[in-house]
């Protein structure tokens, strides 16, 4: 009896065993204690306004606008994710707007989607300008997620491409 007693005592401490996970990758911890709300603040702080800058500002489709607008009204009344949804259909209109994409990145920040931000950052950059204030937006959203990620290079690395964005305007005469 005591025979059996002590086999099931046995496979019960192997089926735990077995049962329990293995141990994961250890969590890397935040380089930020930022809320997204002032990631978000950081990044208009980076974009600067502009002046004397060169900008390249494209022709807008007035429906995409409309959208740009609700998702703009969206986010003053803090719905991200009535706001998510506007800027979702406006790329479903124009897919590779680099502002729409950098506005909907920085939606995904205050949702705390912190990878589909730096995502649509990195496309808004490769498919836009690099250069002027929405460059830096794009960069300066890149480093939030990386100091999320724990990646201390990868952030300083980003906060060079936001200064790198700048570039003077062409002189008038």
């Amino acid at each position: 009896m005591k025979q059996i007693s002590a086999f099931a005592a046995l496979a019960a401490l192997l089926l735990s065993a077995c049962s329990s996970a293995p141990p994961g990758p250890e969590p890397v911890a935040s380089l930020t204690s930022a809320t997204p709300e002032q990631m978000v603040a950081a990044i208009d702080a980076a974009a600067g306004d502009g002046d004397g800058e060169l900008a390249v500002q494209p022709l807008r489709d007035p429906m995409v606008e409309d959208l740009r607008e609700q998702a703009q009204q969206a986010r003053a009344q803090a719905r991200p994710d009535a706001a998510a949804a506007a800027l979702d259909q406006a790329l479903g209109i124009v897919a590779d707007d680099p502002a729409l994409l950098q506005e909907r990145a920085e939606v995904a920040l205050l949702q705390r989607d912190f990878a589909q931000a730096g995502t649509l950052a990195e496309r808004a950059f490769a498919l836009g300008a690099q250069v002027g204030p929405l460059c830096r937006r794009h960069w300066a959203t890149i480093e939030q997620v990386r100091l999320v990620e724990g990646d201390a290079e990868g952030a300083a690395s980003a906060r060079t491409q936001v200064e790198a964005c700048k570039v003077a305007g062409p002189d008038r005469f």
